[in-house]
């Protein structure tokens, strides 16, 4: 903000020049008091320069009561996990009060590394949902598999670098950080210098652990699950990062603490967002509603929303409706069901009752790098029977954590086969990134599939492709769909896809609008289960079976994982 912008808003405060905007007799939510404060906004070159009374204006808007609060502010969700185009993702958002977002690139940056997270850097600019990124600081996030991209802490110099990225990524490499690892510490060491966040990753951390890792910097985490375990990580310094997304769901067990320990260091925040739920709930308006309805008083689940991402962050003059702070702004019939009347950002209204009034281009400006340079050996899914009792990855619904069993396997011409009425099917991840023909066969249980195949390239972190199926002939019709499509999501029986959902760009995210995503993924839910899965989500089932940094058992390009052994393991067991 430069000096004559500054007069100009001093002269429209003391209401010696109109406004630009007024918003006539609101009732306005004050994140720093929690009161409300009856008022007038007047707006000025899309900054807020006065609340009052009177002020003149070139147009004004009777509210009539409504209620306004800042802009709504996600921070922190992966953009990917979506299914659409970061584009289009804010053309979604937008019209539900969500004017910046805070986004960790890590799935890209696993794909195609600094140039994947620079792209989204350049799709990303000058649309009108401020779009801010995190330096993704796993990339990999094991040795246990191949990943298309490394990013070192010259990469991520790079990136700090960028006005847009406003911080460090979160740090699941906790083990690393424990034992000292100097180039994770290097990392942490480059944003803490840049005076930028490092956010953290570190489910269950408690005790000296947790204190070592929170030493170096770390100021944040979003993978709380228990009560307990988040009051320990605030009492270390902690911000922490109350997650509500469309996999985990962690409101309801750690709202209390703010109730007990006031809202100044908590965020409201997805992690993930699949395309039907952002359809059918909504995005930061949904949490804020939920919030609010498990007992949180409004004010405090707005500033948790608004105010202290923006805080956390250093993103200047956001969150608050006070004067100097850009005028982004929701206007709200009530503060229980929280649906936008008017959503205003910079100044303009830009959404009316849940509809863009201004048309938000979801064309992307240039062409995603390509990502797909797959190599098949000879019968990719042949086991040659080595033993007759193999490790099998039990699938658990709802969970990303699997269980590690042992069964007999069914053996014909001295080759494992999938037994589906033993619901024992054959899992493979095929190395997509560079061609090395590497493919990891296993066994799995859980999915209950009579027939078929199912196959995606979405596989967390490093989004190789994973299949699962009843034969190795349907794996490889899936498989080779795949390739096709430049990555996706398919359902194949009989050998020929049923459905399907194409990702072309970078394997992960579809180029078409969010309803025509979401009709597809519905559909490929309904063929999977006719097909036999009772998994309500199966391709988000398949996509965690191939990380191997949650336990127990995994697969990847290089095999099965034993991951608290963090070692792959051989199949067969004594």
């Amino acid at each position: 903000m430069d000096v004559p912008l500054m007069k100009r808003l001093v002269d429209t405060a003391t209401k010696r020049a109109p406004a630009d905007l007024v918003l006539k007799d609101a009732q306005i939510l004050d994140v720093f008091s929690g009161k409300i404060e009856r008022g007038d906004i007047a707006i000025k070159e899309g900054y807020i320069a006065g609340i009052g009374l009177d002020f003149p204006a070139r147009e004004t808007i009777p509210l009539k009561g409504a209620y306004v609060t800042p802009g709504f502010i996600d921070g922190h969700l992966h953009l990917e996990s979506s299914l659409v185009s970061p584009r289009e993702f804010c053309k979604a958002v937008l019209p539900h009060g969500t004017t910046a977002l805070v986004c960790d690139p890590h799935e890209i940056a696993n794909v195609l590394g600094l140039e994947g997270v620079l792209y989204f850097l350049r799709i990303t600019q000058d649309l009108p949902v401020d779009v801010f990124f995190t330096a993704p600081s796993c990339v990999p996030s094991s040795p246990l598999e191949t990943s298309g991209a490394i990013l070192g802490p010259e990469e991520i110099r790079t990136l700090l670098d960028h006005p847009r990225v406003v911080g460090l990524g979160e740090v699941m490499n906790f083990p690393g950080v424990i034992r000292g690892d100097p180039e994770v510490l290097s990392k942490i060491a480059l944003a803490l210098e840049k005076g930028k966040r490092v956010d953290g990753h570190a489910p269950g951390l408690r005790g000296d652990e947790l204190s070592a890792y929170v030493a170096p910097g770390i100021s944040s985490d979003h993978e709380c699950v228990h009560l307990k375990e988040a009051e320990e990580k605030l009492k270390r310094g902690m911000y922490i990062q109350i997650r509500e997304g469309s996999t985990a769901k962690n409101m309801s067990a750690l709202l209390p603490l703010v109730r007990a320990f006031g809202v100044s260091r908590f965020m409201l925040v997805t992690d993930d967002r699949h395309p039907q739920d952002l359809l059918e709930e909504g995005h930061m308006d949904f949490l804020l509603k939920k919030a609010v309805y498990m007992g949180i008083a409004p004010n405090l689940a707005v500033r948790m929303a608004t105010f202290n991402p923006a805080f956390y962050f250093n993103l200047k003059r956001r969150g608050a409706a006070a004067p100097g702070y850009i005028a982004d702004l929701v206007v709200l019939k009530d503060l229980k069901d929280f649906s936008p009347i008017y959503v205003i950002k910079g100044g303009r209204v830009v959404a009316k009752n849940g509809a863009l009034l201004e048309e938000v281009d979801s064309t992307l400006p240039e062409a995603c790098p390509s990502s797909f340079h797959t190599r098949l050996p000879p019968r990719p899914f042949s086991i040659p029977a080595k033993g007759r009792s193999a490790r099998v990855i039990r699938v658990i619904p709802n969970q990303i954590v699997t269980e590690a069993e042992t069964s007999p396997v069914t053996i014909e011409d001295g080759e494992v086969r999938a037994d589906p009425s033993r619901d024992i099917l054959k899992i493979a991840v095929v190395e997509r990134h560079h061609g090395t023909g590497n493919v990891g066969v296993g066994l799995v249980s859980g999915f209950e599939l009579k027939e078929g195949a199912l196959a995606s390239s979405v596989a967390h972190d490093s989004h190789n492709v994973v299949v699962v199926g009843t034969s190795d002939e349907e794996m490889l019709a899936a498989v080779k769909a795949i390739e096709e499509m430049k990555g996706g999501l398919v359902v194949v029986k009989g050998g020929k896809v049923v459905a399907s959902l194409a990702l072309p760009l970078a394997g992960l995210m579809s180029l078409e609008p969010l309803e025509v995503v979401a009709r597809k993924v519905r559909i490929l839910h309904q063929s999977a289960k006719a097909l036999g899965t009772t998994l309500e989500n199966p391709f988000m089932a398949l996509s965690f079976l191939a990380l191997p940094v949650i336990p127990q058992l995994k697969i990847t390009d290089l095999g099965v994982v034993d991951v608290e052994k963090f070692q792959i393991v051989d199949l067969f067991v004594e």
